[in-house]
């Protein structure tokens, strides 16, 4: 009995030797403040020219923060708003989403129900005075700061509307507390699929997952359930494990996370009795969905709880927390990993191990090491969540991609809605040929930014054959054939892609009369990542096949 002591004594010893091997020596530190003490006296001294102080000391901080990783970060007193509002998931505002593009910024989409869409603010609104204030010069970080008070005040706001007659209004907002949905949609889709789109984990996600889940479940056709964490960066530790305990058994573990010294390691199991763990349960996930989303979908998918659809997740395992500063100040600091339930490490980049021109890396696939899921399936750490059912997505359209970066879409749809009063449901509108045909008029080509692909290439193989001494006459003829060939038509083009430009067009002009719920239902009709969750779902031995071990014969 008297050896139990004497060990857990010596444990403790280990512990802190440990714990203090990994602090730089006291004189190390203690010497280095003093030396840029000294500098920076120096300076304000001696220099011939005035230094902003606080802007010299931030970017002091920043340099020596970069140098751990992207995570741990200062954040002063002006800038807390942002991030008390990614916490807690609410602000006091108008609710609306703005952008910036040539030097003006435009509300992008009023939030349904918010202050902004009860006034009537609508997307393409451009601003031009808040308060009475020109606001020429300014940027949409600006602005936000400007909109946004406490809830009850009020805020005038004059804007430029397109495509209307009366094109200058102004409006008298009362700012409100606005609410961050962690849901901002959830309902039936494929028939008998209960379908719960989350995109952050905040202090409301627990709650409006849980109620989602009830609601699907009360519903006599929903057979299973699809959680889409695509793009969904995180957020609270604490709200990614209460919604993994919606689905696995109270007391289950999903987390636990490591610090510094062999003591700083804390447990996190599931706290609340489950709402279901037998319900046939599918993951969406892609390259956006990060830390608290990759702790909710690793945990699944090592428990056997969860099929994982989609490609691999964005691979961050390190959990962040924040302490005070003087002057009001805060640190974001990362201070352990995070270890799920197989006891795996998803994090994809080492930050302690940098190259020599100080850039990171992934971790090869090569050098991961393989777990083991509750059922014994293999599973690798050091990467994120890889799928148990990849998805090949086709490759992205050029001329598509410029009709959406150039806003030739968002535009339209602005247009549209300024002379349309209504349009039918999302579940069964569609881009006709008449709304087709007249997009094609809308885009001006003299101002279409045309990546001429084909033409480029015939333009560098003809250079290249002069240079290389095979661009004989055969040749230059041959070479004017293909060029009246393959000239690009805009029309022809932008007829040539019509499926998937319409798929965007729909999404836009569905926001314009039912908001984000009406492109969500719009972007579910052509989803690739759900028919393949759809599919799985709905093979029930397929799904139970991909929970299970592979037999090597």
């Amino acid at each position: 009995m008297r050896k139990l002591p004497v060990i857990f004594a010596a444990a403790i010893a280990s512990a802190i030797v440990s714990f203090a091997a990994t602090r730089s020596p006291k004189g190390d530190i203690s010497r280095n403040i003093d030396i840029f003490t000294s500098i920076y006296k120096v300076l304000q001294t001696n220099y011939v020219d005035s230094i902003d102080a606080d802007k010299s000391m931030n970017t002091a901080i920043g340099a020596m923060l970069n140098e751990i990783d992207p995570y741990t970060e200062y954040i002063s007193e002006a800038d807390q708003d942002e991030f008390m509002t990614i916490s807690t998931g609410e602000y006091g505002g108008i609710g609306s989403y703005i952008g910036e593009r040539d030097g003006k910024v435009y509300v992008t989409e009023p939030r349904e129900g918010s202050p902004s869409h009860k006034v009537g603010l609508k997307p393409g609104d451009v601003f031009v005075k808040i308060d009475g204030d020109s606001l020429k010069g300014l940027h949409s970080s600006d602005i936000s700061k400007l909109l946004k008070g406490q809830a009850g005040t009020k805020v005038a706001v004059t804007v430029h509307r397109p495509y209307t007659e009366d094109s200058i209004l102004s409006f008298d907002i009362t700012r409100e507390k606005i609410e961050l949905d962690p849901v901002p949609y959830y309902g039936v889709v494929k028939g008998d699929i209960g379908y719960i789109q989350l995109t952050t984990f905040n202090e409301k996600t627990f709650e409006k997952t849980r109620d989602a889940l009830l609601d699907l479940k009360s519903r006599p056709e929903v057979k299973s359930i699809v959680l889409d964490l695509r793009g969904n960066g995180g957020g609270l530790l604490e709200s990614a494990v209460q919604v993994v305990g919606l689905f696995v058994p109270k007391g289950t573990e999903v987390v636990r996370t490591r610090g510094k010294g062999l003591l700083n390691e804390k447990i996190y199991k599931t706290t609340h009795k489950p709402v279901d763990t037998e319900i046939p349960l599918a993951v969406i996930v892609n390259g956006g969905s990060a830390s608290a989303a990759e702790i909710v979908t690793g945990a699944l998918q090592d428990l056997d709880r969860a099929v994982i659809v989609g490609e691999r997740s964005f691979g961050k395992g390190l959990v962040q927390s924040t302490r005070q500063l003087p002057y009001n100040g805060l640190l974001k600091v990362t201070i352990a990993k995070y270890y799920i339930p197989s006891g795996r490490l998803i994090q994809a980049i080492d930050y302690s191990h940098r190259n020599p021109d100080g850039t990171v890396a992934r971790i090869p696939d090569s050098l991961t090491t393989v777990w083991h899921t509750a059922n014994g399936r293999e599973v690798r750490d050091g990467g994120g969540i890889t799928p148990d059912v990849k998805v090949e997505y086709p490759e992205g359209n050029r001329l598509v991609y410029n009709i959406v970066r150039d806003n030739w879409s968002f535009d339209f749809a602005n247009r549209y809605a300024a002379t349309h009063d209504s349009v039918p449901a999302p579940e069964v509108f569609e881009v006709t040929d008449t709304i087709f045909n007249e997009f094609k008029r809308f885009i001006d080509p003299d101002r279409f930014k045309y990546d001429r692909t084909c033409e480029v290439i015939l333009e560098q193989l003809e250079k290249a054959s002069e240079t290389e001494g095979y661009l004989n006459p055969q040749v230059q003829a041959q070479l004017d054939s293909l060029k009246v060939t393959l000239k690009h038509d805009l029309d022809h083009d932008l007829d040539q892609n019509r499926k998937t430009i319409s798929e965007y067009l729909a999404s836009e002009i569905l926001q314009r009369y039912y908001y984000n719920r009406g492109a969500i239902i719009e972007a579910l009709k052509h989803d690739a990542d759900l028919d393949t969750a759809a599919a799985v779902l709905g093979d029930r031995s397929r799904y139970k096949e991909i929970l299970s071990p592979k037999v090597k014969k």
